[in-house]
């Protein structure tokens, strides 16, 4: 006989998931990936614009199925008075909240953290906005773009003759999400010592600054401002991306010296790794001209598939330069299992998206369903709650549902 696989390692947390768009609803959904109750709580007649943002196949919207996946959808008003009830009556018994309102909002329909503590103290309140709770900035909209502008990151990124760029994805709410998941956990650790939860508060804004690296760093001790490079780096070169003779593209990096010393030797170029110069990255880098010269012209005279096998049995470091459609496939993503199948989604049948984020050994996470239509699970998470079929019935006659 074998025994039942062990349950997900966050199996029993209620979260609730109050937020729209992004970070805060990525958060959760890192959370349900791994077992917790999530349960996405959306205005009766405006969901979740991320159900309407980017391509959509008869008519459900793509983003959302990955976005929603693993969470349970209800309705719920909350500026109605039936509306602040059921959300104190279901924070009651939740272990997480997610929001990313306005500060200011939910105090604005008695729901702030007074009110939600009091309903339930061991309740962590994670609030995701833009620039977070206090600051000058705090009530302003808040979106991942300005995150991009303002952490210096758009600033740091495109061609030295081009404008700053932002990226075409939301990467600073993505950042975002991972690290509120982070917090909300640490906040739940500290909350099995203490038996108190807390507030969590999360500005877009920080979590980008921290990826970008030591630049505040850099200007605080040399004045130093990181300029737009383009693909090349000021720590190191060769580092670019490179056309080859079937006109893909590869992508060579050499952060390490010994790296940096074969991809020369590779291309015939060992007088180079033998300048004075080529012993430090910062120094390689102030010579990227000539060796992106080396590099490229190499490269320029090869397939991709003759370059990465002559990289691997150099043991130098390349990667092809893959659209969504190479990543499909890759071999590498295949052995990781990090494209999944999702079937039978009751909309749109058998979907493939990204995997959890990472694998563990012994209770790992997964994919238990992809994201649910518009308030699909309402009467079962009030019934769960307790409500009668005739609270619900007079709730939705209020419009609180």
């Amino acid at each position: 006989m074998t025994s039942a696989p062990p349950p997900p390692p966050l199996a029993g947390l209620r979260v609730l998931d109050l937020a729209t768009l992004f970070a805060g609803p990525l958060a959760a959904t890192f959370l349900g990936d791994f077992g917790a109750d999530v349960v996405k709580v959306e205005h009766p007649t405006r969901p979740d614009p991320s159900r309407g943002h980017g391509p959509a196949k008869d008519g459900v919207g793509l983003w959302w199925k990955l976005l929603g996946r693993n969470k349970r959808t209800m309705t719920l008003d909350l500026s109605t008075p039936g509306g602040r009830a059921t959300l104190l009556r279901l924070a009651a018994e939740a272990d997480v909240i997610v929001e990313n309102f306005r500060p200011g909002t939910l105090e604005k329909w008695d729901l702030g953290w007074a009110e939600l503590s009091a309903a339930n103290p061991r309740l962590v309140l994670a609030r995701v906005t833009g620039f977070g709770q206090f600051g000058p900035y705090a009530r302003r909209p808040g979106f991942g773009t300005l995150a991009e502008a303002m952490s210096g990151f758009a600033a740091a990124t495109g061609e030295p003759d081009g404008p700053p760029t932002l990226p075409p994805f939301g990467l600073a709410d993505s950042i975002a999400g991972l690290a509120t998941a982070y917090a909300v956990m640490t906040a739940l650790a500290a909350r099995a010592s203490t038996g108190r939860g807390q507030v969590v508060d999360m500005a877009i804004i920080e979590p980008i600054l921290t990826v970008l690296g030591p630049q505040p760093l850099w200007y605080d001790q040399l004045g130093h401002v990181q300029p737009r490079t383009g693909n090349r780096s000021a720590n190191n070169a060769p580092r670019n991306t490179y056309r080859t003779a079937d006109g893909k593209w590869v992508a060579v990096s050499t952060s390490a010296q010994s790296i940096a010393e074969r991809v020369l030797r590779l291309v015939g170029r060992p007088d180079l790794a033998a300048e004075p110069w080529f012993g430090s990255g910062t120094e390689r880098a102030a010579h990227a001209d000539v060796l992106d010269e080396a590099v490229g012209a190499w490269i320029a005279d090869r397939t991709r598939t003759e370059v990465i096998e002559a990289f691997e049995k150099a043991e130098a470091a390349v990667a092809p330069v893959q659209d969504v459609r190479d990543v499909m496939t890759d071999p590498q993503y295949a052995a990781l299992g990090t494209i999944t199948t999702v079937p039978d989604d009751p909309e749109l049948g058998d979907l493939r998206m990204q995997n959890v984020l990472f694998r563990l050994s012994e209770t790992p996470g997964a994919i238990r369903w992809a994201g649910r239509p518009h308030g699909a699970d309402t009467e079962a998470v009030l019934t769960e709650l307790g409500l009668t079929d005739g609270e619900i019935t007079s709730l939705r006659k209020a419009g609180a549902l």
